[in-house]
């Protein structure tokens, strides 16, 4: 098949793009200028140059394309122009499913984030539920006004679409802020783990790509949403995890919640002065978003895309050497070694 992926620089789609080539499909992946994407092109993959607003760029991807994945976003708990997330999240997601539409592509798989239910009164939570009456970030409001978007093109001009709502994914080369959270912590660069009694659920992104794939591939999984995560931990367990794989020692401090909101609200404060991301990546958004937490559940994609889940222990494990070996690399080269 010829595959159009927007978001291939990404975590995910990095992982994702790799698959695709590795089983014999043509990629063709919307990158921007500033991105770097050389790698795409060591893969194979095409590259045509743009972003999710630009029509041309967009019209060009997909033509003669058979299946798009729609993973570009604008994930961040802090930006210094927080009009970006409307024009990345909803202008760019609603531009990208019309040029879907208009291509006549044979199926869409548009990655969500389970972050647009809020906090359900469900716990766990399904596909079903009512999400909750509350966004705890930009982002996840953001990202809920693109999931009525795309779900309009489904419904009301019969767009060919899955949606996928991961939980926190955790694997090799994990950037986001569930990396940056991993590697302050084995490098000790925290004073004290957070939010200890507040639940996620987490997920290997091998089987976010399993389950990408399945979805594609499935004529039933048209017009259906599949949560993708089974592993739910609360913060003091997530992060005893995290030291035992890494073999680190915790921070000895223990903060309680109201400290680490306070602090939340002075580093924001002082990023909207200094116009630099918080320290920790401690954002408002960020504090809210953890203290509420998720617990969904997953099941559905097993049953219905026969996705089987991987032990976190091993998606902790991957992102540990992965970041090991990332710094190793980087002091042999500042070493001319």
């Amino acid at each position: 098949m010829k595959v159009f992926v927007t978001g291939a620089t990404g975590f995910i789609g990095k992982h994702l793009v790799k698959r695709l080539v590795s089983e014999g499909h043509t990629v063709c992946c919307l990158v921007r200028r500033s991105s770097h994407s050389d790698f795409l092109q060591a893969l194979g993959a095409e590259r045509v140059y743009g972003d999710v607003n630009d029509q041309s760029a967009l019209s060009v991807g997909m033509a003669g394309c058979d299946w798009l994945f729609h993973l570009a976003n604008l994930y961040s708990m802090w930006e210094p122009d927080p009009s970006r997330f409307e024009r990345v999240n909803v202008d760019g997601t609603r531009q990208v499913m019309a040029a879907a539409l208009e291509c006549g592509l044979q199926k869409v798989v548009y990655v969500s984030t389970v972050a647009v239910y809020g906090q359900p009164a469900a716990v766990p939570f399904r596909e079903d539920d009512l999400p909750g009456p509350v966004w705890f970030s930009e982002y996840g409001r953001t990202k809920a006004a693109a999931d009525r978007i795309v779900w309009d093109f489904y419904h009301q001009q019969h767009l060919p679409l899955v949606v996928i709502y991961p939980g926190i994914v955790l694997g090799a080369g994990d950037d986001k802020a569930s990396g940056h959270y991993i590697q302050d912590i084995i490098r000790r660069r925290v004073p004290s783990t957070i939010f200890h009694d507040s639940w996620a659920t987490y997920v290997y992104v091998g089987d976010v790509i399993d389950a990408l794939l399945r979805a594609v591939q499935l004529p039933a999984a048209s017009g259906q949403k599949y949560f993708i995560g089974n592993q739910s931990m609360n913060g003091r367990d997530y992060a005893r995890l995290i030291s035992q794989v890494s073999g680190v020692a915790l921070p000895l401090f223990r903060f309680p919640d109201w400290m680490v909101m306070s602090a939340a609200y002075l580093l924001t404060w002082l990023s909207a002065v200094i116009q630099r991301p918080p320290l920790w990546g401690l954002s408002v958004d960020a504090a809210h978003t953890l203290q509420s937490g998720f617990r969904c559940d997953g099941s559905k994609a097993e049953r219905e895309l026969g996705i089987h889940y991987t032990d976190i222990r091993l998606a902790l494990e991957e992102a540990v050497n992965s970041y090991r070996a990332e710094w190793k690399g980087r002091r042999s080269h500042h070493s001319g070694g």
